[in-house]
């Protein structure tokens, strides 16, 4: 009997780890969140850092999606958050900076996927516990938070798979517009000012703008057929981002000086200039860099050095 017993609650306990286990890997994001007083005085260190940390597992310690992923395949996310101005106690204005990452196939090598920034205003209270809510608006730093969540989660899975990201997108509108039917809500949630103006609004309506499609379908190509590809098809994969980066020119002709358009050169200029030094074809070369210099003059020396590597 008391081996029976034994052996019941052995099984009880393996149960119990299998479905933490589960549970753990389940979860989308593996985040950092750096939090820092930029031009104010903030005397007590210990609420930056209990900020930062009640940030950080609000965002790691929550499973977004019904998707399963397994543990090494986590987005690896950074957030910087700078605060600016403090109106009154609890009350905060800051700068805020999202990067995600994403793996290349069959490499260590980790590609900038995100990187956005923006302002945010938000309510914080060191031991009042970060809450989440899908359906209904909680405070305006638990729905930037969720917001930015699901965002990152869709632009990876944009990469993965043609216009992947959509479901997921639509979820971050509903958090969105939850936040601007609310009083303390700030302005990056509503449609204000020009359409190239940073705020999480017009980046959402880049992302889910059919004007805009040809871009999301070109960040399929441009890693899957592109940058997936490059260490056993380097040619190959140059040719597939080049087609990539066609789909992102008439992207910007449709909608030019789009926000998110400016946020894909933000995070890809470098590493586009990278591949294609490399390059031994002259005419592949004077092709892409006049399609970038077009739609990116802003990094406009950065791609002329393509034509000077050998």
């Amino acid at each position: 009997m008391l081996r029976k017993y034994s052996t019941y609650c052995l099984g009880l306990l393996l149960a119990v780890l299998l479905l933490s286990g589960r549970r753990a890997a389940a979860q989308e994001l593996l985040a950092e969140v750096d939090v820092k007083a930029l031009n104010v005085t903030i005397t007590d260190q210990q609420l930056l850092t209990q900020m930062r940390n009640e940030i950080q597992q609000f965002l790691n310690n929550r499973q977004w999606t019904n998707d399963v992923y397994k543990a090494e395949e986590r987005i690896r996310c950074t957030i910087f958050i700078g605060i600016t101005a403090i109106p009154q106690n609890g009350q905060y204005q800051a700068t805020a900076r999202i990067f995600s990452k994403r793996p290349v196939y069959g490499t260590s090598y980790e590609t900038t996927l995100m990187n956005y920034a923006e302002t945010w205003k938000f309510t914080y209270l060191p031991g009042q516990p970060l809450d989440f809510s899908e359906n209904s608006y909680v405070n305006n730093l638990s729905s930037l938070l969720s917001f930015y969540a699901l965002t990152i989660i869709g632009m990876d899975q944009d990469s993965f798979a043609p216009l992947g990201g959509s479901r997921i997108f639509d979820r971050a509108r509903n958090i969105m517009q939850n936040a601007a039917q609310n009083q303390d809500g700030d302005e990056g949630w509503k449609e204000s000012g020009k359409r190239d103006q940073r705020s999480r609004y017009w980046l959402l309506a880049g992302l889910q703008d059919p004007q805009l499609e040809a871009l999301r379908s070109a960040t399929y190509a441009y890693y899957r057929q592109g940058l997936d590809i490059f260490i056993q098809k380097p040619d190959d994969a140059r040719t597939g981002i080049y087609t990539a980066l066609q789909g992102v020119q008439q992207a910007a002709q449709r909608r030019p000086g789009s926000t998110l358009i400016k946020a894909f050169f933000e995070a890809k200029a470098d590493e586009i200039a990278n591949l294609y030094r490399g390059s031994s074809s002259a005419e592949q070369k004077q092709g892409v860099v006049a399609l970038l210099q077009e739609v990116d003059p802003t990094n406009s020396a950065k791609y002329q050095a393509i034509l000077q590597s050998r």
